[in-house]
C-alpha cells in the first residue's frame, strides 16, 4: 500500500469535493430548469392561437339551427295544401250504385270531419272514387293513381258538383256527392256519384 492511498483526507481535499459535488448538482438543476421551460414553451405554442376565440363563435350559431317560437308554421304562400289524414279515410272505399234517376244535388256525410270547413276559394286536397251513378262502374279514382287531388274549389275550375257541394264540409270527412248529369259533364257520362274524402282546405 502506497503512503498516498493512506494519508487521510485534509480539509481543503474536502471541500474542493464539497465545491465539485455542488457543482454538479446546480448543473444538473440548470439543466432540469431549461427542459421543464423549454417543454412547457413548446406544449404551448402547439395550441392554435385563435381556439378561445373560436368557442364564442360556435356558442353563438348553436341557437340558430334551433326553431324559435317566432318561426312560421304554415306553409308559404302558393304551397300545397298539407295533407293530414285521419284515420278513417286511410282506406279507398268501396261505392255502390243508386237507382233512379238524379235531379238535384245531393251530399251525404258518411265520415263526420273535425277540422275547419272548406271556404270557397281554397284549394283542396282530397283523395276520390268516380263511378257511373246507376252502372256502379269506377270511371276515375286517386288512389289507383297512388296520389291525392288538389283543386281550388267554388271558382269554376272543377264540375258544379264539386263546387257546390264541397264548400260547407269540414276538413277529414269523408262525403258522398250525388251529381246529375247537368252539373257534371253532361248526358254523355249522365249522373254521377263520388266519395270524396277531404285531407285539407288551404
Amino acid at each position: 500500500m502506497s503512503t498516498e492511498t493512506a494519508r487521510p483526507i485534509t480539509g481543503d481535499t474536502a471541500k474542493r469535493r464539497t465545491q465539485a459535488v455542488a457543482g454538479a448538482v446546480a448543473g444538473v438543476a440548470v439543466i432540469a430548469v431549461l427542459v421543464t421551460v423549454f417543454v412547457t414553451v413548446r406544449g404551448g405554442s402547439d395550441e392554435p392561437a385563435a381556439q378561445p376565440a373560436a368557442a364564442p363563435a360556435s356558442a353563438e350559431a348553436a341557437p340558430e339551427a334551433v326553431p324559435t317560437e317566432a318561426a312560421p308554421t304554415e306553409p308559404a304562400p302558393g304551397a300545397p295544401a298539407p295533407v293530414s289524414t285521419p284515420p278513417e279515410l286511410s282506406k279507398e272505399p268501396v261505392v255502390k250504385p243508386g237507382t233512379g234517376k238524379l235531379t238535384e244535388l245531393k251530399v251525404t256525410p258518411l265520415v263526420a270531419g273535425r277540422g275547419p270547413a272548406v271556404k270557397a276559394g281554397q284549394t283542396v286536397t282530397a283523395n276520390y272514387v268516380l263511378i257511373s251513378y246507376t252502372k256502379g262502374e269506377v270511371i276515375d279514382s286517386s288512389w289507383k293513381r297512388g296520389e291525392p287531388f288538389s283543386t281550388p274549389i267554388g271558382t269554376g275550375r272543377v264540375i258544379q258538383g264539386w263546387d257546390k257541394g264541397i264548400p260547407g264540409q269540414k276538413v277529414g270527412s269523408r262525403i258522398q256527392i250525388d251529381v246529375p248529369a247537368a252539373m257534371a259533364y253532361g248526358d254523355e257520362q249522365g249522373d254521377l256519384r263520388f266519395v270524396v274524402d277531404i285531407l285539407a282546405a288551404q
